[in-house]
């Protein structure tokens, strides 16, 4: 109690592997006011990679400055990579692609790969945070998604083919989140949040209490937990 704890889990699974942070601060007292300014500009990077739009083939280091912008602007960094390939039940790490500040991997992401978001910040004998999703990469223009199975596979079957574009004009790529597990509302200082960045995170609370809340006992322990911390955040 009265200090944060970092954990990193995860496990293998018949349809995939999964691999998620969260850092969390049990009280009684207050968190220090210098752990709740590093993870909310954790937070904020989490978020940077998460809500960014790119084109198709874009590398993951350039991806990579969106998570560390708001520490960087504090003088602060992390000294891992950001985000990693994740497998289908066999190793958590695993290429092509990353997100890294090394410029040495230059594969492109495309749609259908998973890779993990993951901006942290570690103070060597005090404390350590990071906050880690999942993310599959998808199409910006639902339109791009015609026909993209038959390209991927080498064939041109039922989905038609994929349509064209103008000459110039490129395929832009998102990211669509796949973990939903709250994140801790009162380390988030709301006067270093933009007002999009706290919609975020209302919006991404309440995606979690709608996809796991039923899946829950009503009246359990665990429900309750989760209801409360899926609240919209206090903007105060």
């Amino acid at each position: 109690r009265n200090t944060p704890i970092l954990i990193d889990s995860g496990g293998q699974y018949e349809y995939g592997t999964t691999d998620v942070t969260r850092t969390w601060f049990t009280g009684p007292d207050a968190p220090p006011a210098e752990f709740v300014e590093a993870y909310t500009r954790v937070l904020k990077g989490n978020i940077g990679v998460d809500t960014a739009v790119f084109p198709e083939n874009t590398p993951g280091f350039v991806l990579d400055a969106f998570a560390r912008r708001s520490l960087w602007q504090a003088g602060m960094d992390y000294g891992h990579g950001t985000g990693h390939g994740v497998g289908a039940a066999l190793n958590v790490h695993e290429g092509p692609m990353s997100i890294s500040p090394r410029w040495g991997n230059l594969e492109g992401m495309k749609r259908g790969m998973v890779v993990s978001n993951e901006p942290g910040y570690y103070e060597d004998g005090n404390f350590g945070i990071r906050i880690e999703n999942l993310l599959e990469v998808t199409y910006l223009d639902p339109a791009d998604d015609v026909g993209a199975d038959d390209d991927e596979e080498g064939a041109n079957g039922a989905g038609g083919e994929r349509p064209q574009k103008p000459p110039g004009q490129k395929t832009f790529l998102q990211f669509q989140k796949l973990t939903l597990i709250p994140i801790q509302k009162n380390l988030v200082d709301v006067s270093l949040m933009t007002a999009e960045e706290l919609d975020w995170l209302d919006d991404y609370h309440e995606e979690v209490w709608a996809k796991i809340g039923p899946l829950l006992e009503e009246g359990s322990e665990g429900r309750d937990w989760l209801e409360r911390s899926c609240r919209p955040i206090d903007r105060r």
